[in-house]
Formats: structure tokens, sequence, C-alpha cells
């Protein structure tokens, strides 16, 4: 797959304007300041075509990028406490309301930032993608700020909180700076995307 081919096709501010899902779906979801948009730059190996926001909480709506057929879905980040109640309801009802759809899911890949534990949104989309029976993965942000040693005691709590939710998903650390992780998970991506079409 060649990523380099990425094209904007469209955002939408609910869950209700989105069209009828024609191809197979990679899903990017996580809290506001995990580094969603950088990720997502790097799997695409372009600068800014995903926005990238100084101000967690920036992405308020669900933008759809086409790679050779190919969805890539940019869901609003979560969990930002300095969004208003009603800004809040409305993400939460267009992640949601995406998910409750019937979708070409052919991965959702939830966004955690290492250098923390999992917050408890964090674990609550996990059972939420587990629940629904969703094809997901996990992949762990922001890996080029700890030692590789930090990274491994990382994973191995993080996996053990997300076991202790009922989850035990593929778990891989990235870095949009370094490039750490990013060919795993394309290959992850073009794997999955295999097996929905």
């Amino acid at each position: 797959m060649n990523y380099q081919k990425v094209k904007f096709v469209a955002a939408y501010g609910t869950s209700s304007q989105l069209p009828a899902s024609s191809a197979p779906e990679v899903s990017f979801v996580g809290r506001s300041n995990v580094g969603k948009s950088s990720i997502m730059n790097k799997i695409f190996g372009r600068k800014g075509l995903v926005k990238v926001s100084s101000t967690p909480g920036k992405t308020s709506t669900i933008n759809f990028f086409d790679v050779e057929g190919v969805q890539f879905v940019d869901l609003p980040g979560y969990g930002f406490a300095k969004v208003a109640k009603s800004e809040k309801g409305r993400w939460s009802e267009l992640i949601e309301g995406y998910f409750a759809q019937d979708r070409r899911f052919a991965l959702v890949v939830s966004l955690i930032d290492i250098r923390h534990e999992a917050t408890k949104d964090d674990l609550k989309m996990v059972q939420f993608l587990e629940e629904r029976g969703l094809p997901y993965m996990v992949a762990f942000t922001k890996a080029d700020k700890l030692s590789k040693a930090q990274q491994q005691k990382q994973i191995a709590a993080i996996a053990k909180q997300l076991a202790a939710a009922g989850a035990n998903p593929i778990v891989l650390a990235t870095s949009s700076e370094t490039g750490q992780g990013i060919d795993d998970l394309r290959a992850l991506i073009e794997d999955a995307i295999q097996q929905e079409s």
C-alpha cells in the first residue's frame, strides 16, 4: 500500500452525516493529547496532512482520508477537561455513533500515551471495543520520551491494566518523532485490511 497516495476525503460533525461504509476502514481513537494526528501523519509519511494542534481537543469532527481505496478515519479525541459539556456530548455522540453503525471496520487503533497509566477513559474505550467485538489493537504513543527499559516496564504495567479490564490486545510502542513501531503498525493495518476485504 502506498501511503503517500493519501487524500483527504471529508469531515463530518455528526454521526448522522456519515455516508454508508463502502470500503475497509482503519480508525484511530484516543485521548485528546495522545498524539493521534502526529502518528497518522507518520504512517502517511506526510507532514501536515492530518492537522496537529497545539490545543488538545481540537479535532471536533470525524475526518476521512483515502489511501488506495481504504478509508483512514480520524476520530475526535476524548477525555479533555477544558471543553464545554455540550461539545463533550457531541464528541461522544460522534464516536459512539460511528461505532454503532454497520461499517466495514478493518482495524481500530486505540492510542495510549506510554508515559502514563491508561486513564479511565482509555480503559472504557478498550472495554467498549472488546464488548462490540471490533478488531482493534493498542498503539502506545510517545515512546521516544522513554528509554527502552522504561518502555518495557510501562508496556507491562499498562498491559496488566488492560488485562484487568478484560482486554488482551496486540500492543505496540510507537513514536511519531523517531518512527519507532511505524513499519510494524503499517504491517498490522495491511493484515487487517486483507482479512476484512
